[in-house]
């Protein structure tokens, strides 16, 4: 099986739709989806809609979920962005069928799949939808033990937006370290998707990971959009934040 692995979409359109072309391309059989479809960006109930049509599965994020109830320890950026994202997704319950069926789907959503020898999360291993697991948490040892021992031999995460391997031997591989590609072995590794709205590795393209199972290789996609389309319609937004637009454009 092929499966394409997403995460942290953010409500960036114009990233997910350029991301999905992407995908139909390189002859994947499924489309995980591991959480924060919405926050920060104009779209929510647009990507929420692509995200319910396109994905096998689909694992709650912090901001799907904050969407349902109070939010806990967000800036106020963040929650700026995650009262004016509910108010949308509020206003289209009462007018169409399919909004109620978007306020379902998020209620619904599992906080991890286990699949065989994968883990899939949106945060970590040992708290699946809110502990983030840094780069620099590979210096931290008791973390970073605490983590492997939940994992059976593969977790597959987002949350950071920063893409990468995380090995048992506490190493952390960039992307550009394993030149795009990582040859799954007998070794425990959790492995950082990316973000498809809301990159922050400096890169501002969409990240996105390919698994191959019968070929044991990992391939991380890095996918040009219109950043500066989906910056312009946050800037238009009062309620949102203009550095989440301007983030955008730099990838931080």
């Amino acid at each position: 099986m092929r499966r394409a692995l997403i995460s942290d979409i953010h409500a960036n359109l114009e990233g997910l739709q350029a991301v999905l072309e992407d995908i139909r391309v390189q002859h994947v059989d499924q489309i995980y989806c591991l959480g924060d479809i919405i926050g920060y960006g104009p779209n929510p109930c647009e990507c929420l809609d692509l995200v319910i049509e396109n994905c096998s599965l689909t694992i709650l994020g912090n901001h799907d979920q904050a969407a349902m109830i109070d939010p806990d320890g967000f800036n106020p950026v963040a929650l700026g962005a995650v009262y004016w994202t509910r108010d949308q997704l509020e206003k289209q319950i009462a007018q169409s069928e399919q909004g109620a069926r978007r306020w379902d789907f998020i209620g619904e959503l599992p906080t991890h799949q286990e699949e065989g020898d994968c883990l899939f999360v949106h945060g970590s291993p040992r708290e699946p939808t809110n502990e983030y697991v840094f780069p620099e948490d590979v210096y931290n040892h008791t973390k970073l033990v605490s983590l492997f021992e939940r994992v059976g031999q593969y977790c597959f995460q987002g949350h950071t937006h920063i893409p990468g391997v995380f090995t048992e031997d506490r190493d952390f591989i960039s992307p550009e370290e394993c030149d795009y590609q990582y040859r799954l072995g007998q070794s425990k590794i959790m492995v950082n998707v990316g973000s498809v709205g809301q990159p922050r590795d400096e890169d501002p393209r969409s990240c996105y990971v390919i698994l191959d199972d019968m070929e044991n290789l990992l391939t991380y996609r890095r996918v040009e959009y219109p950043c500066q389309q989906t910056a312009d319609k946050i800037y238009k937004i009062p309620e949102l934040d203009d550095m989440l637009g301007n983030r955008l454009l730099t990838g931080r």
